[in-house]
């Protein structure tokens, strides 16, 4: 958006926080962010909004845009189904119409009185990558006979340091277990500083773990996948690449996550034997479980490695889930086989027209 010509007020890397006590840390730095747009939307007046998921800011943003009598349009839906519903109100209120990305979303709104339409998820219409495999091995310097392992931290500092270091021992484990089998790709997310993360990881140890741009190209080859949850999750999906999702918060947020997490009649959800409910949404999207979650005390380097050697295998749990992903795709893509960002674009287009001909 900003080589299109947005002007960014604020930029989301710069207040971008998951978890309660993560959040708690930064508040005077997110409430002052938040100050900056409230005052550019009074300054600037805009003649249309469109918000982007975000909802602890963008629902309070949304309350200063309905006074401005700017209409407000959201895209990606804040998951108030699994947590906070008591928030629909407000959407009821402040927000003309939400497009959502989630099959399960649609309905979930409808019934409670929000306009909605599920446009299908975007990373659904894109074509699969082009690249070949020996060109991707020959452009990193990979071994195209060797099994590619991906490692996916997550896209923000604060999961990196959390996720990292127990994907980087498990890979350590794979590699002693199995040496010269496989090689390991992290792809860097494009809100990470790639020095910064090439800091992260030793070079004295083996494997070699090797940087690669293109995330897309990189799930496409691999043979497996360790994934922060996330939206990595829906990526590597769709391309069909088996992985094991895992995720690391502080235990007050997971304590408080487990409690106050409850999914409505439209997701079919159950708990696993530690407890949990799923929280990767290709599990949610499917309704079962789907790809094996790790969270928390169940992340551990040897739950990884057991996880991603039994995916690397011509196993059932690989054949399994590459045939779950044949569906998750189909629920994905758009029900009229339209471009989800076209039709959004359109839209916004449509209510500018009488100030903009």
């Amino acid at each position: 958006m900003a080589i299109a010509g947005q002007v960014q007020t604020v930029r989301a890397q710069e207040v971008a926080f998951m978890g309660i006590t993560e959040i708690l840390r930064h508040v005077p730095r997110i409430y002052q962010s938040y100050r900056r747009l409230v005052r550019s939307i009074r300054a600037r007046r805009p003649t249309i909004a469109l918000l982007i998921d975000f909802p602890d800011v963008n629902l309070r943003l949304a309350r200063h845009l309905r006074r401005a009598g700017v209409p407000v349009l959201w895209l990606v839906s804040p998951q108030l189904w699994a947590w906070k519903r008591r928030r629909n109100r407000s959407m009821q209120r402040r927000v003309d119409r939400i497009f959502v990305i989630f099959p399960f979303e649609q309905s979930f709104y409808e019934n409670r009185n929000v306009p909605a339409t599920f446009l299908g998820h975007p990373l659904a219409a894109l074509p699969f990558p082009t690249i070949s495999r020996g060109d991707f091995a020959a452009a990193h310097a990979l071994d195209p006979d060797r099994q590619w392992i991906a490692l996916l931290p997550g896209s923000r500092d604060r999961e990196v340091l959390a996720n990292l270091p127990n994907l980087l021992a498990a890979s350590q484990l794979l590699n002693r277990a199995h040496p010269a089998r496989f090689e390991f790709l992290l792809p860097i997310a494009s809100t990470l500083d790639p020095g910064w993360l090439r800091s992260l990881i030793p070079t004295a140890e083996s494997p070699r773990i090797t940087l690669v741009q293109d995330a897309r190209a990189c799930l496409l080859h691999a043979r497996a996948a360790a994934i922060a949850s996330g939206t990595a999750t829906v990526q590597a999906g769709v391309l069909g690449t088996p992985f094991v999702v895992v995720y690391q918060v502080s235990r007050l947020t997971f304590a408080l996550a487990r409690h106050l997490i409850r999914y409505p009649a439209e997701i079919p959800a159950t708990r696993d034997r530690h407890g949990n409910l799923p929280i990767a949404m290709p599990n949610l999207i499917a309704g079962r479980r789907i790809v094996p979650e790790l969270l928390n005390q169940q992340f551990t380097p040897e739950a990884v490695a057991a996880h991603l050697l039994r995916l690397a295998e011509d196993t059932p749990d690989r054949a399994q889930q590459i045939l779950d992903f044949v569906e998750l795709r189909g629920k994905l893509q758009s029900p009229m086989s339209i471009d989800p960002i076209g039709q959004i674009a359109a839209h916004v287009l449509s209510l500018l027209q009488p100030s903009h001909p």
